[in-house]
């Protein structure tokens, strides 16, 4: 007998969040005028960066494998009465806006190589959608090269070590203050290059499907 669909269920929901953000009109990541609200984003890459070869060149006709999923939701969400509100904030903006100033801070990328979706959305799907995009995609910078979201720490909190992703990409100043690491450039651009061959996009890039049931 053939399951029930059923629409509530949180796949579905989920999966309507996500395809709504796919089928977004990508902007540049560079160039954002400023807006309100809380969501989900994917930013692309289209660059000569080596490791990134097979990503760059399937975006270059269309944003199609993104290299980093995010959301942007107001620390402490919303409480009491205000949950029937809007969320009031560049929320999403900012952090794509904090992203930017990353890339163009490393010293072998160029903002000019990066697009970006975004979709506001109510909090409460935020975290759903997210997740089932980056289980989707799996993004480089989601799970193989750590940090790029990361914020400065602060004085007195440079002894931790250096995101992975700034060994990569160096040239943002707090993260030279960090703890250097035993993983060099060459030994992260093989592991980057070989998760690439191995995590390639669906071709119906423009429709979330979840993962197979086990």
């Amino acid at each position: 007998m053939p399951e029930q669909f059923n629409p509530l269920d949180k796949i579905n929901l989920g999966k309507s969040v996500a395809e709504a953000l796919l089928e977004a009109a990508p902007d540049s990541l560079g160039d954002i005028k400023q807006f309100d609200g809380a969501g989900i984003y994917a930013i692309y890459y289209n660059g000569g960066f080596p490791p990134y070869g097979a990503m760059a060149k399937r975006n270059a006709k269309g944003c199609h494998w993104p290299i980093y999923i995010g959301k942007a939701i107001p620390s402490g969400g919303r409480k009491g009465a205000a949950v029937f509100s809007a969320i009031s904030g560049r929320h999403v903006w900012g952090r794509l806006r904090e992203h930017a100033e990353s890339i163009r801070a490393a010293s072998n990328l160029d903002i000019e190589d990066f697009k970006c979706r975004y979709l506001i959305v109510d909090d409460i799907w935020i975290p759903l959608g997210e997740t089932l995009l980056i289980a989707h995609f799996k993004p480089v910078w989601n799970l193989a090269l750590d940090g790029f979201g990361n914020h400065d720490p602060g004085a007195g909190r440079y002894g931790g070590q250096r995101p992975v992703w700034d060994v990569l990409h160096p040239g943002r100043a707090w993260a030279a203050k960090c703890a250097t690491r035993s993983e060099t450039p060459v030994e992260l651009s093989t592991r980057i290059a070989d998760f690439l061959s191995k995590n390639p996009p669906a071709d119906s890039h423009m429709r979330f499907e979840p993962p197979a049931k086990t």
